[in-house]
C-alpha cells in the first residue's frame, strides 16, 4: 500500500533522490528569502511598521535554505540544478501570483496594495508549507538525521502563517477587506493548480531516480490528481479563511539562528 510516509522514506533513503528533494526545497526557500528582503527594502511608506517582520520572514527562509544545504553536506552531497517543472516559486510568478520579480528589482517604493497582495499570497503559500511540515513532523519528527531540522522549520512556518493571519485581519479592518478576499481566492485557485503540476513533476523525477514501476507511478499520479480535484471543489477554502491566530506578534522578535547539523 502506498503511503506518504513510505514514499518520503524511499526518497530520503536514496542519496540521489534526497539530493534532489533538498535542492528543490533549498532553492524555493532561498528565493523566498530574496523576495522578502526586497519587499522589506521597498515597503510602502505608510506600512514601514511591517519592515522588521518582513525582514524576519525573509531571514527565516534564508535559514531554511541553509538548513537544506547543510543536510546535503552532512551526507557528502552537492546540490543539483532544480528542474524548471519543479520550480514552485517561478511557476507561481509566471501565473501572476505574488509580486513580479521585475518590480522587486527596481528601486521604487511598493504601494499599500502591493503589500496587501504580498501578504495575501503569503497566507496561501504558507498554509501549504505549514501543512507539509506538519506532515513531516508527524512521520519524521524523531528521525535522527532530519528530526531537528524538521521541527525548527515547522515552528517557523507556523509563525509565518500566524503573522499573515494577524496582519491581513488588521489590514481588513483598515479598509482593505475586499482586495484581501479577492486576492486570497485568486491566489488559492492558482496555487492548487501549480502545486498539482509541481507534485506530478517531482514524482516523475523521483520515479526515474528510484526506478518506480509504471503501475506505482500511475497510482501516485492518480492520487495527486485526486487531491487536486478535492481542493478545486472545496479544499481551497482552508487557504483563504482568516482568523485570529494563537501566536500573536509571531514575527515580532529576531530570527532564531540555524543550529549546526
Amino acid at each position: 500500500m502506498l503511503t506518504a510516509k513510505g514514499l518520503f522514506q524511499e526518497i530520503i533513503d536514496n542519496d540521489e533522490s534526497f539530493r534532489l528533494f533538498c535542492s528543490i526545497a533549498a532553492s524555493g526557500e532561498t528565493q523566498g528569502g530574496w523576495e522578502n528582503a526586497r519587499i522589506a527594502a521597498l515597503v510602502a511608506p505608510g506600512m514601514r511598521d511591517l519592515t522588521p517582520k518582513i525582514t524576519r520572514h525573509g531571514a527565516d527562509e534564508d535559514k531554511h535554505g541553509r538548513i537544506f544545504h547543510a543536510l546535503m553536506r552532512k551526507r557528502g552531497l552537492a546540490p543539483v540544478p532544480v528542474p524548471t517543472d519543479t520550480d514552485y516559486t517561478m511557476l507561481l510568478e509566471q501565473r501572476g501570483i505574488g509580486l513580479a520579480h521585475d518590480k522587486l528589482r527596481r528601486d521604487e517604493p511598493l504601494t499599500e496594495q502591493d503589500i496587501v497582495v504580498y501578504l495575501a499570497h503569503s497566507r496561501v503559500t504558507e498554509q501549504r508549507a505549514a501543512d507539509q511540515m506538519d506532515m513531516l513532523v508527524t512521520y519524521f519528527g524523531n528521525h535522527p538525521e532530519l528530526g531537528k531540522a524538521i521541527h525548527m522549520i515547522d515552528n517557523d512556518e507556523a509563525n509565518h502563517l500566524a503573522y499573515c493571519h494577524e496582519e491581513l485581519l488588521r489590514l481588513a479592518r483598515a479598509g482593505h477587506g475586499r482586495l484581501i478576499q479577492r486576492t486570497l481566492r485568486d491566489s488559492a485557485l492558482v496555487e492548487i493548480q501549480v502545486y498539482r503540476d509541481v507534485s506530478l513533476a517531482v514524482m516523475r523525477h523521483m520515479g526515474r531516480i528510484l526506478r518506480w514501476p509504471r503501475p506505482k507511478a500511475a497510482a501516485l499520479a492518480a492520487g495527486i490528481r485526486g487531491m487536486y480535484a478535492y481542493e478545486r471543489a472545496a479544499g481551497w477554502h482552508r487557504m483563504v479563511d482568516l482568523r485570529t491566530p494563537e501566536r500573536l506578534d509571531a514575527l515580532g522578535g529576531p530570527a532564531t539562528p540555524a543550529p549546526a547539523f
